[in-house]
């Protein structure tokens, strides 16, 4: 790719994050997947992943601290465990036509789309990593307004939801179509004894819907019950945009 359309392209991303770029450098080491950092001998994104993620945890954290003053520290982390998580990120990323903007070594375009949605979701926490380094010494506010922006379309979803609501809504979707069966199976637990790690699955008669982990059964019923309406298109999770900022 020449520089001027190299440029041209970021232009186009820089406009769908709404944060203009001092570094443009910084963004492009943040679309760089693996694969094709291997094949060019570049920088991949996986330091800026780590970064990133962390940025996200403060960000939201922060919000949620602002935004529910009577919130309890268990509310506030499963709020913050709904928005910052692999499945959230990757919705956001479709939203704005990430994958066209990856650079992915040749093979990954075969990936499945779950695979796909995990590269999409770590390019995300990337792309927090480069905006929080090129904000500069006080990045704070330009990182915080760029971040909740791009959460916008997820963020009234964590007031609607509590613990247990994402299995209510299944359920209650299901219901409308008397000859579905919704159950959950749980795949495996790993992990020592003192924190096991559940993988459970959402089945819809013999369907898998929805993948969810968690470091207790309810938990992980939980998530696989999120990414199944993730799957189904549900409103509340994917679509809401009435939401402010602080």
């Amino acid at each position: 790719m020449c520089d001027r359309s190299k440029r041209d392209t970021q232009a186009t991303l820089e406009e769908k994050l709404g944060y203009r770029f001092a570094y443009p450098a910084l963004l492009t080491e943040a679309l760089t997947h693996s694969s094709y950092a291997n094949e060019h001998g570049l920088v991949c994104n996986e330091r800026l992943e780590f970064l990133g993620d962390a940025v996200f945890q403060i960000t939201v954290s922060r919000y949620l601290y602002e935004k529910y003053p009577k919130a309890s520290e268990g509310e506030l982390s499963r709020y913050r465990q709904n928005l910052v998580c692999n499945e959230t990120l990757a919705v956001l990323a479709r939203k704005i036509g990430l994958e066209a903007f990856l650079l992915l070594g040749r093979g990954i375009e075969k990936k499945s789309m779950r695979a796909m949605d995990a590269i999409l979701a770590n390019t995300m926490e990337a792309i927090a990593g480069a905006i929080f380094l090129d904000a500069g010494a006080r990045p704070d506010k330009r990182v915080a307004d760029t971040l909740m922006r791009l959460l916008a379309p997820v963020l009234s979803g964590c007031q609607k939801y509590r613990s247990g609501d994402y299995k209510t809504r299944l359920q209650q979707l299901v219901e409308q179509d008397g000859s579905e069966q919704l159950a959950y199976r749980v795949v495996s637990c790993t992990g020592p004894a003192h924190d096991p790690v559940f993988s459970v699955q959402a089945m819809l008669n013999s369907n898998i819907i929805g993948n969810g982990y968690g470091h207790s059964k309810q938990e992980a019923e939980e998530n696989a019950a999120k990414e199944a309406l993730v799957l189904f298109g549900d409103p509340d999770i994917c679509d809401s945009e009435d939401v402010g900022f602080p």
